[in-house]
């Protein structure tokens, strides 16, 4: 079972909102909602946002567990940039890109492991074996 949170058109770009991402994946979500809180970036704090939302999705929408779930993905694309125009010296203009990012929460379920059986080996070893 997965769940997903999105927030679109942060006004952050997609590089510093990474920075922030590749930090908790694969991580419990109580893990993932400490790191972000004692993080200084403005992208730890929309990202907690996405987070607490898909832990709240989770919950409500699916009567899962929030001690159960684990950050699968956590990902930040690229939204529109807004230009705007900044006067400069002797009548020129200068462009100022303002960034934008999607950022995209999936959490999962936390799959209980089963036991590995034993390996047999294969078929070649085993004739190799019988031979000497």
């Amino acid at each position: 079972m997965e769940v997903t949170s999105v927030y679109k058109y942060a006004r952050i770009s997609a590089q510093k909102a990474r920075e922030v991402t590749r930090e908790i994946q694969g991580l419990p979500v109580s893990q993932a909602l400490s790191i972000l809180q004692f993080t200084p970036k403005k992208a730890a704090a929309l990202l907690g946002k996405t987070l607490k939302s898909a832990v709240a999705n989770a919950e409500n929408n699916y009567e899962l567990d929030a001690d159960d779930l684990y950050v699968k993905s956590a990902v930040a694309n690229s939204g529109p940039t807004l230009g705007r125009i900044m006067p400069r010296a002797r009548g020129s203009a200068g462009a100022i890109k303002k960034h934008q990012a999607h950022i995209t929460v999936i959490l999962a379920k936390k799959e209980e492991e089963k036991p590995k059986a034993p390996r047999t080996p294969s078929k070649k070893r085993a004739d190799k074996a019988k031979a000497e």
